[in-house]
C-alpha cells in the first residue's frame, strides 16, 4: 500500500517503463500470439494494459478522460504502445492533480470491499506487472526478443 503519492508515481513510472520495454517489442503479424487458442493473446493483453488503468484510477477517484475504446483493439503494435505511453502520462499527471498522501489512507469502495486508495493504486501496478509477464511468456513463444525489465533475460546474457 502507497502511503505516499510520490512512492505511487515512483513505482509506476519504473513500472511503466518496463511495461513499454515489453510494447516496444510487440510485431504486427505477431499480435494475436496467444498460449493456446482462446486465451488472451499478445494484442489483448498489450489493450488491456492501455486500458486498465482507466478502472483503477476511477476506482481511486481519478478520471483518466481515456480516449481508448477496450472493445477495438488495434491491429498495428505501434498503436497499442503509442495509446500506452499516453495513458501512462495521463495516470500520473491525473494522480498528481487528484490526489495527496492525505488521500492515499481514505477508504474507497473497491470491486473486493472498502480499501485504502493506496492498496488500490497498489492493486494497479501489481495488475501490471502480472500481465507484462504474461506478455514475456507470449513474446518468447512468438519468436520475438524478450526485454529484460527486471533484470537480463537469456538474450542478453549470450
Amino acid at each position: 500500500m502507497y502511503r505516499k503519492l510520490n512512492d505511487f508515481l515512483t513505482e509506476w513510472s519504473q513500472s511503466a517503463d518496463g511495461t513499454k520495454a515489453v510494447l516496444e517489442a510487440l510485431e504486427d503479424e505477431k499480435l494475436d500470439q496467444s498460449i493456446e487458442e482462446g486465451h488472451n493473446s499478445l494484442g489483448w493483453l498489450g489493450w488491456h494494459l492501455v486500458n486498465s488503468p482507466v478502472f483503477f484510477m476511477s476506482l481511486v477517484g481519478v478520471n483518466l478522460d481515456s480516449p481508448y475504446d477496450p472493445d477495438e483493439i488495434p491491429v498495428k503494435a505501434n498503436e497499442i504502445l503509442e495509446a500506452y505511453e499516453d495513458i501512462s502520462k495521463r495516470v500520473i499527471k491525473k494522480a498528481k492533480e487528484q490526489l495527496s498522501d492525505e488521500a492515499l489512507v481514505n477508504e474507497t469502495g473497491d470491486f473486493g470491499g472498502p480499501a485504502p486508495k493506496g492498496s488500490i493504486l497498489r492493486m494497479l501496478v501489481s495488475h501490471q506487472i502480472h500481465h507484462r509477464g504474461q506478455m514475456t511468456v507470449l513474446l518468447r513463444q512468438a519468436g520475438l526478443k524478450v526485454p529484460g525489465v527486471m533484470g537480463p533475460t537469456k538474450e542478453d546474457q549470450q
